[in-house]
């Protein structure tokens, strides 16, 4: 399972949000690239990028941070979302060096566009699915719609999608622990496998994770853990790599 830091990207700095709300951020740093050399160094295998600006106005805002990223760091996996609503931005990121675009409003309003993605860059698309009460949430998570996420999961079974990020928005950022539960289920909705996202706090929740990891469960993202000291990614990253070899 991988340890995937998250680097949210608001006005060219990186932050973190509570529960997706724009007006409650913390800004950690004035400069992205430094802190994804900061994650590299501690032995982060893929890095997630969301453009919070870009999630509200519907169009990349701060592409030029991300490509920096990825242009620092050539071989590194890394997978953005925010934003992303036609084929062009696609080809932008991919053409920047970027590996996955990760689709989340536009996949929800126009299941269509999945599929047009998945069949223009195979293994390149991830669906972001962000949830409240297990009900998908868009538009930078403002409108909370009436769809289950994991209906829409089994949708895109035959897409080819790459991977589903599942948020549980009401656990994002707020430090309260994973939500496993509803995380095993988005695995076992569908056969794509899962990115667990919002609310792990410490290592513990990690082992959490690590146990059920063969349900499904590709990697999680950390965010306010990592960036206050409550988890080590390179401690959690070795963690998860000694159950594999050591199960």
């Amino acid at each position: 399972m991988l340890i995937i830091p998250a680097i949210d990207l608001k006005d060219g700095e990186c932050v973190r949000l509570r529960q997706g709300r724009m007006d409650d951020s913390t800004v950690f740093s004035d400069n992205p690239v430094d802190v994804a050399r900061q994650w590299v160094k501690a032995g982060a295998r893929r890095l997630h990028l969301v453009d919070l600006n870009g999630a509200f106005a519907g169009e990349p805002v701060n592409g030029h941070v991300v490509r920096a990223i990825s242009h620092e760091f050539p071989e590194l996996p890394i997978q953005i979302g925010g934003g992303i609503r036609n084929l062009d931005t696609i080809e932008s990121y991919l053409s920047a060096g970027v590996n996955f675009v990760i689709l989340g409003t536009s996949a929800v309003k126009d299941p269509r566009f999945v599929s047009e993605a998945c069949r223009h860059y195979p293994n390149h698309v991830i669906v972001g699915l962000d949830a409240r009460n297990g009900m998908v949430a868009t538009d930078g998570w403002a409108e909370v719609t009436e769809i289950k996420a994991a209906d829409l999961a089994r949708q895109y079974e035959s897409d080819g999608v790459s991977a589903i990020v599942y948020t549980d928005i009401d656990r994002d950022g707020m430090m309260q622990g994973v939500n496993v539960e509803a995380t095993v289920a988005m695995a076992q909705a569908s056969r794509i496998p899962v990115i667990a996202s919002g609310g792990i706090t410490n290592l513990d929740d990690i082992k959490k994770l690590c146990a059920v990891a063969e349900k499904g469960i590709l990697g999680a993202i950390t965010g306010r853990a990592i960036y206050e000291g409550t988890l080590d990614v390179s401690e959690a990253q070795q963690y998860c790599d000694a159950q594999l070899t050591n199960p």
